[in-house]
């Protein structure tokens, strides 16, 4: 996204990635309607909406035996009033074609950003390993959206402060049937939550586990497993071989952290690089593109100036640090409050107070909805075309 909007704003872009496609499963596809206005600043949503994806308009909630709606979307002060659900092989196509409009933009595959080059104390560019040997890149800026595990941050030695997170998430798939109940469910019982994300033909499913819990979960053995997952949906009963063996499921490692300086002299970290975020709320991806969209704004003119400073770095990370804390604080306090209450409860009782309300009141679900879907503070494309 930073690629896009600074090629289309006339800046040269060099975009790489250390794979040979995007194609991975049971990444961040949730587009909420921040990104969504993005793309609309861009004059791309339309492109976008005719590409297949589902709608999210709410959020239910099961906890024990009592159903209710969590979150509305349907009132939001925005063009799209839902969360487009595409893969995000599907998306990050859509953006690299966009970007590929612009004669300022270069994506080069198969291309992994291994160490940084330095001009005394001044990041000057990467070094990157190729089919066809070591790329040396000499460049004005380097942006590390290298993910939560960022080579890149660790070669600058940024120190990352850890948040924490008490809990993993397997994820995995099962079919889904026409008299299935819609909507994306939370189901909360005696130490088991598991969430089913509607994808039209099938459920994306994420079974909550306690932290470094999995070894004890396949130890127990992929017959309990199944049985767990139908204990808490019965509905799936008839559906949960579809798991035939531990390849089915994915682990994905949660963590919440951030760096306390987002850059050095010719670097800047944006998206998990600087700050992973936890699957609560599936918020990640869109807080990523907030840092770019941001990011995009206060270096353009940097750029037109002749020179990006340490001062222009420390910018976006002043921008955006605020949203990224709250949003965190959120995640925190909804994982210790709550996730790990029931992963560590053998009878389920009644909901916190705080769900009482929100399924009692339908302006405290669009209020939640609208923290998920716009979040603390939704950053606007603010830098023209170079052509217009």
């Amino acid at each position: 996204m930073l690629g896009l909007i600074l090629a289309r704003a006339g800046v040269s872009v060099l975009v790489l990635e250390k794979h040979g496609d995007f194609l991975r499963d049971f990444r961040g596809d949730t587009i909420h309607p921040s990104t969504l206005e993005v793309l609309a600043e861009l004059g791309i949503l339309d492109d976008f909406l005719r590409r297949p994806h589902q709608k999210i308009n709410f959020f239910d909630m099961q906890y024990g035996k009592e159903r209710f709606r969590l979150a509305d979307l349907t009132r939001l002060p925005t063009r799209c009033k839902f969360i487009a659900l595409m893969p995000q092989w599907h998306f990050l196509d859509f953006l690299a074609s966009h970007g590929r409009s612009f004669a300022t933009f270069d994506l080069r595959m198969r291309a992994e950003a291994a160490a940084l080059i330095y001009d005394d104390a001044r990041v000057a560019g990467i070094r990157a390993h190729t089919p066809d040997g070591e790329l040396e890149i000499r460049t004005d800026l380097v942006v590390a959206a290298d993910g939560r595990h960022s080579t890149l941050r660790k070669a600058a030695g940024l120190r990352v402060l850890e948040v924490g997170a008490p809990m993993d998430v397997l994820w995995m798939r099962m079919s889904r049937r026409a008299n299935d109940p819609g909507n994306t469910i939370g189901r909360f019982d005696a130490g088991q939550i598991l969430i089913m994300i509607d994808r039209d033909d099938y459920w994306q499913c994420a079974f909550v586990i306690p932290k470094g819990g999995f070894d004890a979960v396949r130890g127990r053995g992929l017959e309990e497993f199944r049985a767990r997952i139908v204990r808490i949906a019965p509905e799936m009963a008839d559906r949960v071989g579809e798991i035939a063996s531990w390849n089915d499921v994915s682990l994905l490692t949660v963590a919440v952290d951030r760096l306390s300086r987002w850059h050095r002299a010719g670097l800047l970290c944006i998206g998990d690089a600087a700050h992973a975020l936890s699957p609560v709320g599936g918020v990640g991806i869109n807080l990523a593109i907030q840092d770019a969209v941001a990011a995009a704004n206060i270096l353009v003119p940097a750029f037109r100036t002749g020179a990006v400073t340490e001062n222009a770095l420390h910018a976006v990370q002043s921008r955006r640090e605020l949203a990224v804390r709250a949003t965190q604080a959120v995640q925190v306090f909804v994982q210790n409050r709550l996730i790990t209450s029931v992963l560590g409860d053998s009878q389920i009782g009644a909901p916190p107070l705080p769900l009482r309300l929100t399924a009692r009141y339908p302006l405290l679900q669009r209020a939640l909805g609208r923290l998920l879907a716009i979040g603390v503070r939704p950053e606007h494309v603010a830098v023209a075309a170079a052509n217009s």
